[in-house]
């Protein structure tokens, strides 16, 4: 076994979970991801803590299930329900054998099991949780690398020194836990404002994502004015969706268009009410990611990036006692800001081009 997969296991149990004796853990990874689930087990078991592995939401037999109910069938699945209420920890791996399965599943039905499976993702938020990536070759492809090369890319990604990587985050999160209005432009398409204050700025030091690299808030939902173009690819339950452009009025979507699948975007903008409000405003900020792979994980994390989420908000980042926006999906969506780019807070220019002002080479 490549002694990296050990390395991502222990990273995972030890600084992402925090894994301690006694604690359920449920590990859910499909086979192409098998190097890593027995390491998970193995390491699980070192500290005194008991793993259950279960295949997760495969998205081969999610895409089969999927094209064989019917929309209006579907519900809240108590089995699953019951696991998430009984587990203490949840690692979720993702490992590919086709990237594109899901792509056969409509979009109405896709709607309706976000909404069904709403309380199990509560459930599995309430625990201690972390996403990852297992080097799969369907997401080798998928990035454009051999295996070997995304296998370099991927634990390049993750083995940091978690430590000194919170760190250079920290000047960000200061920077916007003091600040209140954030100006972020890119180009002559994107001219986007909103209010952040109140709100609370995560660290993402690799505990909920492995790889972590972002800095991330909600922001005041009816705050947000102005016009974005996603100039980055989402890739959205195996679909392409290419130049996704929004127009925000007091906080909502109220015009959309994309060069691509402009149908899935619509889609998911008509999941609820909440679908149309950000969620989340993230910076990337982890430079071992300088490429981008059709893989979210990795690709909001790109120093040169910033992306939105459309739905739900995270409660870490809410003032304590209130609620933010509220909705089934969470879809993140990424602004390239590496050239004729810029993001103000409070009207002071904390990075251009890709560059923060506490990086050498910054120019205000």
């Amino acid at each position: 076994m490549d002694p990296r997969i050990e390395d991502h296991a222990e990273i995972l149990v030890d600084h992402s979970a925090s894994v301690e004796a006694g604690d359920n853990v449920v590990v859910s990874a499909p086979p192409a991801a098998e190097d890593l689930t027995l390491a998970l087990c193995e390491t699980i078991g070192e500290r005194g803590a008991f793993p259950f592995h279960v295949s997760g939401r495969r998205d081969n037999t999610r895409a089969t299930f999927l094209n064989a109910i019917a929309a209006e069938d579907l519900d809240n699945a108590d089995h699953e329900l019951a696991l998430a209420e009984a587990a203490d920890v949840w690692i979720h791996v993702r490992a590919h054998d086709n990237v594109a399965n899901m792509s056969a599943v409509s979009s109405e039905t896709m709607a309706a099991y976000q909404k069904a499976y709403m309380p199990i993702q509560e459930e599995i938020l309430d625990t201690t949780w972390v996403l990852t990536q297992f080097p799969a070759d369907a997401n080798a492809q998928n990035a454009e690398m051999s295996t070997r090369e995304y296998e370099d890319f991927v634990y390049g990604a993750i083995g940091k020194d978690w430590e000194e990587q919170e760190r250079f985050q920290e000047q960000m999160v200061e920077i916007l836990d003091a600040g209140s209005k954030v100006h972020i432009v890119s180009g002559d398409s994107t001219d986007v404002t909103m209010s952040v204050e109140g709100m609370t700025t995560i660290n993402d030091k690799g505990k909920n994502n492995l790889p972590g690299g972002e800095v991330f808030t909600a922001p005041v939902a009816d705050s947000v004015e102005g016009e974005v173009l996603f100039d980055k690819p989402l890739i959205h339950q195996g679909h392409e969706v290419e130049d996704a452009y929004v127009r925000f009025e007091n906080g909502k979507v109220v015009e959309h268009s994309a060069s691509k699948n402009e149908d899935v975007l619509t889609e998911v903008l008509n999941t609820d009410e909440g679908a149309r409000y950000l969620g989340e405003l993230g910076i990337g900020m982890n430079r071992d990611i300088d490429r981008f792979t059709y893989n979210m994980l990795f690709d909001e994390k790109m120093g040169d990036t910033v992306h939105m989420a459309i739905g739900r908000a995270y409660d870490a980042c809410l003032p304590e006692g209130e609620s933010g926006n509220e909705s089934a999906v969470h879809v993140d969506m990424i602004v390239d800001m590496a050239e004729d780019s810029y993001i103000e807070v409070d009207g002071e220019v904390v990075q251009r081009n890709g560059t923060f002002k506490f990086e050498d080479g910054f120019e205000g």
